[in-house]
């Protein structure tokens, strides 16, 4: 029924490789199917002015796709001048859910930068973005705990995402390209390691869904974060 062949409840295959930048604190490069991100982590000794005196920490994001991520030539957002609102909406989403797996007061007045930049998309990339972002924090976490400037492991929890739809009438975990374009229903689910929700986006885009179909689409996204959380796992094992 899918036009990958994949079952219903089947995700893409996950790859997560890191250490792929340098002089980056922490990056990798996921792999979601034919969805690839690159994301890096810095970290800066200073929070930003807000949070001055407070003793709390930041975690926040920068996002892009590159000119042939997608089967067209998208001109660079720095030519153009300005940052398209999609792309802000989505930096201002990887930041949110970040944060909720990180202790701000163990990470102390310092802040870090995710920046996820999309190589090749086919659906997805914001999923791709969490997920491999926090693989990126929590590489970077480690290497400040072990140079003793924090005191304590800032990071609370896993966090991940995955994208759920109603594609050809069925609940569907996942989504690629061709399926997100088509669906009725297309969400995006956010949750900790521990199975805790972060934020979901969830709408109609040709098809009201009714309650038991959003319930069935959690259902898969908890089975898809439980995939992603055992591949960020093993890649920083």
């Amino acid at each position: 029924m899918r036009p990958s062949a994949r079952k219903l409840n089947e995700m893409r295959t996950i790859s997560i490789e890191t250490g792929v930048v340098k002089h980056a604190e922490g990056s990798c490069l996921i792999k979601i199917g034919d969805t690839h991100v690159l994301c890096t982590a810095t970290v800066e000794e200073k929070a930003p002015s807000f949070l001055k005196g407070t003793g709390m920490g930041w975690v926040t994001a920068e996002y892009g796709m590159l000119p042939r991520a997608t089967n067209t030539r998208n001109r660079r957002e720095a030519a153009a001048g300005k940052q398209q609102g999609r792309t802000v909406e989505i930096q201002r989403l990887i930041g949110r859910a970040l944060r909720a797996g990180v202790d701000r007061a163990a990470l102390g007045e310092k802040q870090i930068v995710i920046d996820c930049d999309v190589l090749q998309a086919d659906g997805g990339t914001r999923c791709a973005s969490i997920t491999g972002g926090w693989v990126a924090l929590r590489i970077a976490a480690s290497r400040m705990m072990a140079a003793r400037t924090v005191l304590s492991d800032p990071i609370l929890d896993h966090v991940a995402a995955v994208s759920c739809g109603i594609y050809a009438g069925q609940p569907v975990l996942d989504l690629d390209y061709v399926e997100d374009s088509a669906a009725g229903t297309d969400g995006n689910f956010i949750l900790t390691g521990s199975g805790k929700l972060v934020e979901v986006q969830l709408s109609a885009e040709g098809a009201t869904f009714s309650r038991i179909e959003m319930t069935q689409l959690l259902n898969l996204a908890e089975a898809g974060i439980a995939d992603l959380v055992r591949a960020q796992k093993a890649a920083i094992a």
